[in-house]
């Protein structure tokens, strides 16, 4: 991937900022909490593509614009300010586009990543597996080498969309003699293959984003595998960075935040305002260390701690803004439509700190990185 990529000035990002708004003023959609999880719209993710919002810092042979990441940043925020459905693509833009920029061969770059760019490609992702919880080297989909390709074996939990998507990427073990992070290697699977089972997991709204996903003998050619056998551990890693260092980690519940302060300006008073000030300075820092780990990025450098320690604090953000709202909507008699997004985001809200990895792995993978720099 390119870097060093130049970032247009000030200016140059609020008319960007502008025509996202304006693109959002125009969309039809109902806006929600922790809507780039749950909310899923294939029209309005190829709107979004149809602006070249998709892949948008990827190289233009693949369908990618070459923007900076600071510009794919505020284009992010935008659309997460607003609560839009990003379920559609978000996954495929965000994380596994980059992993295949990254190790994928040239068929596979050729063959995907127009795909996502368009926004006709839903991936979902095959990590979490059964009784593993946050341990992700726990990993007991095996894949057996067959001829012209691999079979894989195995079950995946916590599935988000997998009962829409079109790809899986998968990571499942192909050697067993080594030690718990090796062996294992990654692999990129139609949904439609055959020997795929999926099963509905509802959340605690009743709601289904989540699943769970069987495979039996599904056969995967070798020329989506992606990156080298065997070194599936070292690829995932550099590909988590990616996920976790985004605006989504402490934007899922804007529209909360937004809702609150509407009803502070209605009934204000003193402990309500002084819980909002502080959750303000807090935004502020926040999006001050997406803003840090974007430009990173754009000089070539890996996020390091950083992106580590924005899904941490961002989890505890959004955690602290359904505390406080509930406590603001209660004080200020909210009317239906603030109490339904109230009860959207509690809901929500305690997934924020599993997925992505546990708070707790995710204050030991900071000191970790902090230790040995």
């Amino acid at each position: 991937m390119a870097v060093n990529r130049a970032v247009p000035d000030a200016e140059q990002l609020m008319r960007l900022r502008a025509e996202v708004r304006t693109f959002l003023a125009g969309s039809d959609y109902v806006p929600g909490c922790d809507s780039w999880m749950r909310g899923f719209d294939p029209g309005f993710s190829r709107g979004v593509a149809g602006h070249g919002w998709i892949g948008m810092t990827w190289p233009r042979e693949y369908g990618g614009s070459e923007a900076s990441n600071v510009e794919r940043l505020v284009v992010l925020e935008e659309l997460l300010r607003a609560g839009a459905p990003l379920g559609a693509h978000l996954t495929g833009d965000r994380q596994i586009g980059p992993a295949i920029l990254r190790f994928g061969s040239e068929e596979l770059k050729g063959e995907l990543l127009p795909g996502i760019c368009r926004g006709e490609s839903v991936f979902c992702l095959g990590l979490s597996e059964p009784e593993a919880g946050s341990d992700l080297a726990a990993v007991r989909t095996r894949a057996e080498r067959v001829d012209g390709g691999w079979a894989i074996t195995g079950s995946k939990i916590w599935t988000t969309a997998a009962h829409r998507a079109t790809h899986m990427y998968v990571l499942a073990r192909t050697d067993a003699s080594g030690t718990r992070h090796e062996g294992l290697s990654e692999f990129i699977v139609d949904m439609g293959a055959p020997g795929i089972e999926v099963r509905p997991i509802e959340d605690l709204t009743g709601g289904h984003h989540f699943n769970e996903v069987f495979f039996d003998d599904v056969f995967v050619p070798d020329s989506r595998v992606l990156g080298t056998i065997g070194d599936g551990w070292a690829q995932v890693m550099a590909q988590l960075a990616f996920e976790r260092g985004g605006p989504e980690r402490f934007l899922s519940m804007h529209l909360l935040l937004t809702t609150m302060l509407g009803v502070l300006r209605r009934h204000p008073d003193r402990s309500s305002t002084e819980l909002a000030g502080e959750l303000a300075a807090r935004l502020v820092g926040l999006r001050r260390l997406a803003l840090d780990v974007a430009r990173a990025l754009d000089r070539g450098e890996a996020p390091g701690p950083a992106a580590s320690e924005l899904k941490l604090l961002g989890s505890e953000f959004e955690s602290d803004v359904v505390e406080a709202a509930r406590y603001v909507l209660e004080v200020g008699d909210a009317d239906a439509e603030e109490r339904r997004v109230l009860e959207e985001a509690t809901g929500a809200v305690p997934a924020s700190s599993i997925r992505g990895g546990s708070s707790q792995i995710m204050r030991t993978v900071v000191s970790r990185m902090e230790a040995g720099r």
